[in-house]
Formats: structure tokens, sequence, C-alpha cells
């Protein structure tokens, strides 16, 4: 990582979202670009990116309800569990109290499902209205070609509760090491700042009511690939393609079914492309984001 965690953690902002305290950071200069992480991680995914990015947009990134920083209640928002649609409604919230009313999206892993929620609101008329460009980076865009890890399965099986049982700093450090590159692993000290903030008032305790997510995309499978195939004129993928997750076979499946759509391989690295291969990632994604402000002009 390229800044200081504890500087990171001293510069969140928080506002209140339905009586949960949610962290958010803001910087940059331009017009803004909203950033969504992915699971089980958070916005110090960004970090790698953010300054390269924050020279041509305002960037906002937030940890959703139970990830990092952000307050994370044991069964969820209003003890009604964690729901992809409470995280879209969240970041619909953010950018309303700051005031942003204009804006495009980078979105990674569990954050693509957010972001397909957040197109599919905006085409059916029922929110997101000022959303313009989006880009997407590893995630289950398509949930019957995500394949996911052991430990995923285990967390959304009936016995999944084991999971906040066993999770400590090495297992998790192995588990999350193996969605990388073999040539972009993780340092030790970047895996102890991933798991500080999983961690963080015992977020680890709480993986799989997280992993709920998998359910939700099953739910609103057909809804969100229509959001996709609706939008392909400003929206991107920028893929991992060794990520055992969501890695070459998912960027294949988006040829076949967005063929209209922007789209990069990225063939060194893993999951977690922002982190593995930031400069490559913060290029392709301004150039995209660029096109379309040139276009606009």
């Amino acid at each position: 990582m390229h800044a200081d965690i504890a500087k990171w953690r001293k510069d969140a902002n928080y506002f209140d979202f339905k009586g949960q305290q949610i962290a958010y950071w803001t910087g940059g200069s331009g017009k803004p670009l909203l950033l969504v992480h992915g699971f089980p991680t958070s916005a110090w995914d960004w970090v790698p990116v953010w300054e390269a990015l924050g020279e041509f947009h305002r960037l906002i990134a937030c940890d959703m309800l139970g990830f990092g920083l952000s307050d994370k209640p044991r069964n969820g928002l209003d003890g009604k569990g964690y729901s992809l649609l409470h995280q879209t409604d969240l970041h619909e919230a953010l950018l309303a109290h700051l005031g942003i009313s204009d804006w495009d999206a980078l979105v990674h892993d569990y954050g693509v499902s957010v972001g397909q929620e957040l197109l599919a609101r905006q085409t059916e008329g029922s929110g997101a209205s000022g959303l313009g460009q989006m880009v997407f980076l590893n995630g289950g865009i398509f949930p019957d070609f995500h394949r996911p890890r052991p430990i995923q399965k285990l967390g959304i099986s009936p016995i999944g509760f084991v999971l906040g049982w066993i999770m400590n700093r090495n297992s998790f450090g192995k588990a999350f090491s193996e969605v990388f590159g073999p040539d972009t692993q993780p340092s030790n000290r970047e895996l102890d700042e991933f798991w500080e903030l999983i961690r963080h008032n015992g977020g680890h305790r709480i993986q799989h009511k997280l992993l709920r997510y998998m359910i939700d995309r099953q739910t609103h499978k057909q809804r969100w690939q229509h959001a996709v195939e609706a939008n392909q004129d400003r929206i991107g993928l920028i893929d991992g393609a060794l990520d055992p997750v969501s890695g070459e076979h998912l960027y294949r499946r988006w040829r076949e079914v967005v063929p209209e759509a922007r789209h990069h391989l990225l063939p060194h690295v893993g999951h977690y492309p922002q982190v593995e291969a930031a400069d490559q990632v913060a290029t392709k994604a301004l150039e995209w984001l660029r096109a379309e402000t040139a276009t606009a002009a």
C-alpha cells in the first residue's frame, strides 16, 4: 500500500445512515468518481490508485455497512440482515449527504453488484439519476460464472457461523492470497492491514452474514444482467485474468453478453487489480472516463 493506515483511519469522515455510523473519505478534484469496494475488505483497497485517480476526479469512497471502520451491527440494518440493496441505498445517501448529483463510478467485487443495482435503478427511473459511466473490476457480474472459494461456500452454508470461530489472521491470509496472481502476492504487511480493518469492531465474526450477497445476486440476476446489457455504451470491465473467482472466464462472458461495452484484460494479475496492477488500472480507467468527457465537450 502507498499510505499509512493510521493516517487513513484518522482521515475518515462519518455520516449517519439509518442510525449507523458510516466511514467515508473524499479527495482529489474534478468530476466526482464513486469508488465501491469489495468483500471482505474496505475502501482501503482504493489507496493504491487514489492519488492517480484524484488528479482528474473528486473521489468518494466509503466502508459499507459491516466493513472496515463503519458500524457492524450483529444483525445488519434494522435487524434484517445485510443486503446489497441496503448497501446501494447507503451509497445514494452518501452522495446526497455530499450534495453530489452528477458522478461516475468504479466498482469491484461485492461492489459490482452495488454498481449493477445503481444502473438498474437509473434504467428503471427509481434512483441514481446522476450516474454517468461505470467501470467494473473483477466481480460476480454474472452469478452463474462466479466461482466462490471454499471459505465462501462454508460461510453461506447452514453452519456458516463457524466461519467466525475459525477465521484468524493466518487463515485469512492464506485464503486471501489465493485470489491474487502468483507474481503479485500481498506482502505480510499488506495482509496485516487488510486484516486490521476486517477485524475492527468484531467484523470477522459477521463474515457469514455479509456473504448473503451471493443469494442477493441470484435473486436479482436477470434484472442486474439487463442493467449492463441496456447500458453498453457507458460501461467497461478491467479484469485480472488469473483470478480464480472472476478472472478470464468472467471476461470472456462479458465479451459475449455485452459485446459493445469496453473491455481490458490484465493477463498477469488476480482478483484485486487495483492493488496488484494499480498503475495499469488507473491509466485504463482514466482513459475511459476522459473519453466521455471529451465526447460530451
